[in-house]
């Protein structure tokens, strides 16, 4: 049984808490607290990202909603029929009601934004419970996609791994405990798109791996 505090009353990171106190008071309607989970319960497709962002997540309430990141992550997931739009947002810019994925659910290392939009190692640790338990509600056979390294770390430490025996690398797969598997992403961020690190070409590309992957269980 977890022993983490309600998702959207933790805060157990004093930095994080404080930090989400100061954006609420300058921008009154935004989510500004821990940003749960969105997707599937059934998931078979475990998205983990790094940490809200301030004018993303953090205002919209959905892991992925209202950044650069996060156009490039559902128009890739609606384009392999993991999500039912492409939009994220609706026509106010909010997260997109009539927006649902199948098979899949996103979430993030760090459920709090953290200021620019680095987390510090202690605040990863700290919520790595609430990681552990969405790893585990996973079925046996599923995979997970880590985007970036910080993301990819949280995985591992939930499972209990060393990151010595799981290096880092975009495009690739690390067999896990109970038939899992780990693909790893450089994140979808508008630095690592607009540097050419990432493009849509190489994110589609390892898509095509975990559908095909996924295709294997059914």
């Amino acid at each position: 049984m977890s022993r983490n505090p309600p998702l959207t009353d933790c805060r157990r990171c004093a930095r994080l808490a404080a930090f989400l106190d100061t954006v609420r008071a300058r921008y009154p309607d935004y989510f500004c607290r821990p940003v749960p989970p969105f997707g599937a319960e059934d998931a078979r497709l475990l998205i983990v990202g790094l940490a809200p962002g301030l004018h993303g997540a953090n205002r919209t309430g959905r892991p992925f909603t209202g950044d650069h990141a996060g156009g490039m992550l559902y128009s890739t997931l609606h384009r392999f029929g993991f999500a039912t739009q492409a939009d994220p947002l609706d026509a106010a810019g909010w997260a997109n009601p009539g927006l649902k994925l199948v098979g899949c659910r996103i979430t993030n290392a760090v459920k709090c934004l953290p200021p620019v939009n680095k987390p510090e190692t202690a605040e990863v640790v700290a919520c790595n419970g609430y990681l552990r338990d969405e790893l585990a509600a996973l079925p046996a056979g599923a995979v997970v996609l880590a985007l970036g390294n910080v993301a990819h770390g949280a995985v591992l430490r939930a499972l209990g791994l060393k990151t010595t025996e799981y290096p880092f690398g975009h495009g690739a797969r690390h067999g896990l405990p109970h038939g899992r598997v780990l693909y790893d992403s450089y994140h979808c961020s508008r630095y690592n798109t607009q540097t050419r690190r990432l493009t849509e070409a190489m994110f589609h590309a390892l898509f095509v791996r975990i559908q095909e992957e996924l295709s294997c269980l059914t």
